[in-house]
């Protein structure tokens, strides 16, 4: 089991991980080991609240299906333990995400004095650019 917080756990039964090849740099072991991992999280057996759905679906982006799978693909490691485990440290990560509720914004009024100073200025740079032209020339 899988801590995701105080009240969240998710059996490590639900995750699916995969090895394939992985892509870019690295000569033969690249093309000889399948060191990448594929995980693959079925959202749907776990019972989650439905803004967390909401906030995870937002945070996941292109990484989960439109069947709400979220699929993670690790490859920044050599090995495949490293890699698997660097899946399962950012699945988690997307879950505490999704669990934390953001603070509401609270709309504010700006201050008469921040107004004031604001409109002062303005009312400088007018100034400045209104003595730029003499008004015409005197010939």
């Amino acid at each position: 089991m899988l801590r995701i917080s105080r009240d969240m756990l998710i059996d490590e039964n639900d995750i699916e991980i995969g090895f394939v090849r992985a892509s870019g740099p690295g000569g033969q072991n690249v093309n000889k080991l399948a060191t990448a991992a594929q995980l693959r999280f079925d959202t749907r057996r776990v019972v989650l609240a439905d803004d967390v759905k909401a906030r995870l679906g937002r945070l996941a982006g292109q990484r989960m299906t439109k069947d709400g799978v979220i699929v993670i693909h690790a490859q920044r490691f050599r090995t495949q333990e490293r890699n698997r485990a660097d899946a399962i440290d950012r699945l988690v990560e997307l879950l505490r995400q999704a669990t934390v509720r953001p603070t509401p914004r609270r709309p504010t009024k700006p201050t008469f004095g921040s107004k004031q100073r604001r409109l002062d200025g303005k009312k400088r740079r007018s100034d400045i650019k209104a003595r730029r032209s003499s008004g015409g020339y005197d010939e």
